[in-house]
């Protein structure tokens, strides 16, 4: 007799393929045995099935590479667990590089790989050619070897993850279509379903959509915004032939866009070609189950006759399988997990940008945890489905989108790289006159930002490298302006809300680390904090008048801090919050000379004891007004100018006129870069996040412990304070001017690996690369520790002495932004 369907559960997971199975099953380690998985058709239908099965484990982040590691370690042990074969084999992965901006993207990996304790071998053409001799290496320079990698069969991968999940209670329906998400306004409250013919309701206290393909349209029929979209993804599969052997280790050619795996003496040999063919835009078919797409040798051709170059032996062997079936990828090739913002009680787990298989083990083990302990168990900003804009739902962005993300999978992740696709999505007032002084413009959450401008003749054109790039001279005279003169930035793409209302302070104060009381017309630096001390936003807030407050945070962060606060507002509270962030433009005055200037183009009083640090005001400027706050992210004296946004463009126009006199010079954000980490300024989602508290990371100055009615972390911080801290954000200088400093390089301590970089960048007043890093240590951290250490920096397998410093290396006193 077939299952009766419950009515009720605390947990119904739709979507029934690798994701799916394993969250069940990991629900029911953690003791939820009131789960129930549903799946429109038979599990592993959609993509699963024909995934290609490969366990690697480096991942771009320390946090990224211990989910793949779980998987693959969950992986080792789960057929004796359960009793069913997965096909898994530790057979290791090779890859090649073509030319030196690769070998050193791979050195460099090889090199972050060490902080997180993964064997990572590097290989000369004949490593290569010895542990993979079917490949031609005559144009090899190197590549890349890690033993604990391997391949699985994603199908008995699934299936044993399901028999694992009914083992701890969880039930799973086939053939079970779930036709609407039910809620009651801000929480989801269950599921309708399609089960035996009837429509059936399932009550349940978290709905977790892990639908692949399928998720978007299921969640924005709730209002929860999913990004992603079904690309064509290919491969074929030979005859057997001599020389494939069990042992032959998954094998990528990135410069190819191709990957090979051993399959039963069989070579499969997959693209993630530069250029995808999105799929599925007016749908997916109801029926779809176990379905191929149509055949397209055209668009495979090109991938082939790299093939034939890289394995000879292909060219006397015969095709036995071409294939071609749907995939879902994100904007930005990163997946979405967590619960949805917009409502309560959605968690997400989709977009897995082909790598569901590698990543399923660790992502059921978080989305666990996060469930039972309502916060995530490591900083997982990176793939939180927060991070997703409300515009990037939009179908026609997708499709352009996704024909670009699949290839860069494996294509080059230069630094500083930009997106081609889907660009001009989000302009500033600006961006007309930014673009007529010749700027570059890079993207950031849809927001097209100069990031250096060219001088005249020269095309405002990236040409990437990993050494200095062709912009590094014209950066560098931005920078200059900015410590020599004055410089003006737009910082438009700031976040920007209004908190107002008779309860607005009490609100900010609670969930404020610094005191917000302060007289209208302050600016003060804080950050927002979860119940362990760590950071969730770092910000600054205005106080506009007795009830209204201007919140401003990173562009980033729009919909995390947005929604981080009001569901931290009270029901009773008489607050109200307002995203005012397309409302406002902001232009960056920077520099010694900012005063000066601003002072020629208004009749405020500009002057030090009229307009002191971190005051905010509203002034007149051009023919408008606007609201200058005295604050900066660049270690000068200087003024953020908020203006609506119809007045930005008269108001610049107004600056630049007057600046000829002082030698104004626009300025983009690779040079805020600079500014900012000579200064030391942190960056939250590199230097700072949820797992990082203000005494860490050096920000206990921005900490009102002893405001009245302490604010969200206070408790986790006073014992921190007691106990002290085993790791500190420590400011390094490459003693050598040469090399150049990105993120994930680790940092050395008396010949010991202590950390990494977080955030790096040359600077251009120091006079070599700068970045910010934690130094760890268990018996605790202090600046006597810092001090009497010995510093090396690990580049791309090469050690550079470096100088550690816990106060700025520029301006250590703040004299600068306070003349």
């Amino acid at each position: 007799m077939a299952k009766e369907l419950p009515n009720k559960a605390r947990v119904v997971i739709v979507g029934g393929g690798v994701i799916g199975c394993s969250i069940a099953y990991h629900l029911g380690k953690i003791g939820w045995d009131d789960v129930v998985l549903l799946e429109r058709k038979q599990l592993t239908s959609g993509t699963t099935w024909h995934a290609a099965g490969l366990i690697g484990q480096l991942r771009p982040s320390q946090n990224m590479t211990k989910l793949a590691r779980y998987t693959a370690e969950l992986y080792t042990g789960i057929e004796a667990e359960t009793g069913q074969p997965i096909g898994y084999k530790i057979n290791g992965s090779l890859s090649i590089a073509t030319h030196d901006g690769r070998f050193e993207e791979m050195k460099r990996s090889a090199s972050m790989a060490k902080v997180f304790g993964l064997q990572v071998d590097v290989f000369s053409a004949a490593d290569c050619l010895a542990k993979y001799p079917l490949i031609n290496v005559e144009d090899v320079v190197g590549g890349i070897f890690i033993p604990t990698d391997g391949q699985a069969n994603p199908v008995d991968v699934t299936q044993a993850l399901a028999k694992g999940a009914r083992t701890g209670g969880a039930q799973i329906f086939e053939n079970t279509k779930v036709t609407r998400i039910l809620h009651d306004g801000t929480r989801a409250t269950g599921v309708e379903t399609e089960f035996d013919g009837e429509v059936r309701t399932v009550e349940a206290d978290f709905v977790v959509l892990c639908s692949g393909m399928w998720t978007r349209d299921l969640a924005a029929s709730v209002g929860v915004n999913v990004p992603l979209h079904a690309c064509e993804h290919f491969y074929i599969v030979t005859e057997p032939f001599d020389g494939v052997t069990p042992d032959l280790p998954v094998f990528r050619d990135y410069d190819s866009a191709a990957y090979y795996k051993e399959d039963a003496g069989k070579i499969l040999l997959g693209a993630f070609e530069t250029k995808a063919k999105p799929w599925g835009m007016d749908g997916i078919p109801e029926d779809f189950c176990f379905d191929e797409l149509p055949e397209d040798f055209d668009h495979f051709e090109p991938i082939l006759e790299a093939a034939l170059h890289r394995m000879p032996v292909l060219e006397t062997v015969g095709i036995q399988t071409f294939f071609c079936g749907p995939e879902s990828f994100t904007p930005d090739d990163r997946y979405h997990i967590g619960p949805a913002p917009e409502l309560a009680g959605i968690f997400v787990a989709a977009g897995l940008n082909s790598i569901g298989i590698q990543s399923a083990g660790g992502i059921g083990r978080v989305i666990a945890d996060w469930m039972r302990d309502g916060h995530p168990p490591m900083d997982l900003w990176e793939v939180d489905v927060s991070r997703a804009m409300p515009f990037q739902g939009n179908r026609r962005y997708l499709h352009d989108r996704v024909t670009e993300t699949l290839g860069l999978l494996y294509d080059m992740h230069w630094p500083f790289r930009q997106y081609a696709s889907a660009r001009d999505v989000r302009r500033t007032p600006l961006h007309s006159q930014w673009a007529a002084l010749n700027a570059c413009f890079g993207e950031t959450v849809g927001w097209e930002r100069p990031n250096w401008f060219a001088p005249d003749g020269v095309a405002p054109e990236y040409e990437y490298s990993y050494k200095r790039q062709n912009w590094f001279e014209y950066s560098a005279a931005e920078h200059r302006a900015v410590r020599d003169g004055v410089g003006v930035i737009d910082l438009s793409a700031f976040a920007k809300f209004r908190l107002e209302g008779p309860d607005a302070e009490a609100v900010l104060n609670r969930v404020s680390a610094n005191d917000v009381a302060v007289e209208p017309g302050r600016v003060v630096y804080t950050q927002w904090l979860n119940e362990r001390g760590g950071i969730e936003a770092d910000l600054t807030i205005t106080r506009l008048s007795a009830e209204a407050f201007l919140i401003v945070t990173s562009a980033s962060q729009q919909v995390k801090d947005f929604h981080w606060l009001k569901a931290r507002i009270p029901a009773e509270a008489r607050a109200v919050l307002t995203d005012v962030t397309s409302g406002l433009a902001v232009l960056g005055v920077m520099g010694p000379k900012a005063r000066e200037l601003l002072s020629a183009c208004t009749n405020a009083d500009m002057s030090n004891a009229g307009f002191p640090f971190a005051a905010s005001r509203e002034i007149e400027l051009g023919y408008g007004l606007a609201r200058a706050s005295r604050i900066t992210y660049v270690g000068e004296l200087g003024w953020e100018i908020y203006m609506p946004s119809e007045f930005a463009a008269g108001m610049l126009e107004a600056l630049l006129a007057a600046g000829v006199e002082f030698g104004l010079a626009p300025v983009g954000m690779h040079a805020v870069n600079s500014l900012r980490i000579e200064k030391a300024y942190r960056h939250w989602g590199h230097d700072i996040g949820d797992e990082d508290t203000p005494l860490e990371s050096g920000l206990g100055f921005a900490v009102a412990w002893d405001k009245p009615g302490g604010f969200i972390g206070r408790d986790a911080l006073l014992a921190q304070r007691d106990q002290g801290v085993n790791k500190r954000l420590v400011q390094f200088v490459l003693e050598d001017p040469e090399p150049l400093l990105y993120h994930n390089e680790p940092i050395w301590r008396d010949g010991e690996i202590t950390g990494y970089v977080t955030s790096g960048m040359y600077g251009h007043t120091l006079g070599a690369a700068v970045g910010l890093g934690y130094v760890s240590n268990e018996a605790g951290v202090d600046a006597d520790y810092v001090a009497a250490g010995s510093y090396e920096i690990e580049v791309a397998g090469e050690r550079f002495a470096a100088k550690a410093s816990l106060k700025p290396l520029y301006d250590p006193t703040s004299a600068r932004i306070r003349k």
